[in-house]
């Protein structure tokens, strides 16, 4: 049977909204997928400041918040469909949301009500998705394996770098995943000390140098030593991580006592060079783990692919490939619209696969007592 499902994702880096409109089929129990069309919505600086502050709002302000930002993804993708043709194409949608606060196993909360998003667009919608794995004391994340299983299952590594890198590995015994660390957020935040939006390619941080010493004070870091299952919050990025970097390298304003320390240009490239190198290792970290659970002193010549906005830091991807080659892996970024667009794909998926009320979250990814169908389902009609 065809399906044609509409994919949405908003990732912790907050630098838009993905949307993809995939037809899936299922073929003697194999997957293929097309992507009939794909895009990014920029969110405007209102929807930017709603999304970044939201966690420190009131309840009250939190739900309305809630219910507004699903009306306005129902009507981006009102909006993405008129522009790409696709009026009574798709029957479905399946919305990520904006997560906001994760605390596994206790809750987690993604903005972006599904109810709205179905009001708006008259079409089914599944939402959610994560609720299900953490009622059965799972971490809810990472929430694509599934999809990388199931779609991508030429590749044994994926390695996604979006806000947060995780990696993920589709090997002989159970499928293995976990959030590595901050990534794509930490360095954006660190761009915007210059007034960018992010480090083109990785440039700035490529001009910079690495402090060691600061090095060596995120690698110790207390999360990097526990076993996974695990997940990360994005505050760890945005409070703990973010500012020891400004702590060491910033400078204090004529101001000090009502101004925060800033970071010059020079002292901004150190710091992102401190930070991909931190990246760099810890994936590299966490493959070594990986592979050790598994009795195996090297990969072998698997395949690892690279998908997410830090895909396109040339030198990001040059120190990943660098320090992971040597553990027999082979490095692999795919075509732009993959890298992109990926996540949005396997969010659609995810929605077919709840729709058929199978299974859409591994047990042994998240460490839940058992595989679960997650995800609310919204009729429109």
């Amino acid at each position: 049977m065809v399906y044609r499902a509409i994919g949405i994702m908003s990732g912790s880096s907050l630098d838009g909204m993905d949307i993809a409109c995939v037809e899936l089929e299922e073929i003697a129990g194999k997957w293929r997928y097309q992507v009939m069309a794909a895009g990014c919505m920029p969110y405007t600086p209102e929807w930017l400041e709603k999304l970044r502050d939201a966690v420190h709002l009131p309840a009250r302000e939190y739900l309305l918040l809630h219910s507004a930002y699903g009306h306005y993804i129902g009507q981006q993708v009102n909006a993405f469909i008129e522009e790409h043709g696709l009026a009574y194409q798709a029957g479905l949608v399946a919305s990520h949301g904006h997560t906001t606060f994760h605390m596994p196993p206790h809750m987690t909360g993604q903005l972006g009500c599904g109810a709205a998003i179905a009001a708006e667009t008259g079409l089914p919608v599944v939402s959610d998705l994560r609720a299900v794995d953490l009622a059965f004391g799972g971490q809810g994340a990472p929430i694509v394996p599934m999809g990388e299983k199931l779609l991508l299952g030429d590749y044994e590594y994926f390695l996604n770098l979006g806000g947060i890198a995780n990696i993920s590995r589709n090997g002989k015994g159970a499928y293995i995943a976990f959030d590595v660390c901050p990534a794509n957020r930490v360095l954006n935040m660190l761009a915007a000390e210059q007034g960018l939006a992010y480090d083109a390619g990785g440039a700035l941080a490529a001009a910079g140098t690495t402090d060691p010493a600061l090095l060596s004070k995120l690698n110790s870091l207390s999360y990097y030593d526990q076993p996974y299952p695990k997940s990360l919050a994005n505050d760890f990025g945005t409070d703990v991580l973010f500012p020891m970097l400004k702590a060491h390298f910033g400078m204090a304003t004529p101001d000090a006592a009502h101004e925060p320390l800033h970071l010059d240009a020079r002292s901004t490239n150190h710091a992102l060079r401190t930070y991909v190198e931190h990246i760099a290792q810890q994936i590299r970290r966490a493959l070594v783990r990986v592979l050790a659970a598994s009795g195996e002193a090297s990969a072998g010549g698997a395949r690892m692919l690279v998908t997410g906005g830090g895909a396109f830091n040339e030198f990001l991807v040059s120190r990943i490939r660098a320090l992971t080659e040597p553990l027999g892996l082979e490095t692999v970024v795919p075509e732009p619209g993959l890298c992109n667009y990926k996540e949005a794909l396997i969010m659609a998926f995810l929605g077919v696969l709840r729709w058929r009320e199978e299974p859409t979250v591994l047990s042994s990814v998240t460490g839940a007592s058992k595989d679960s169908i997650g995800g609310a389902l919204w009729k429109g009609l």
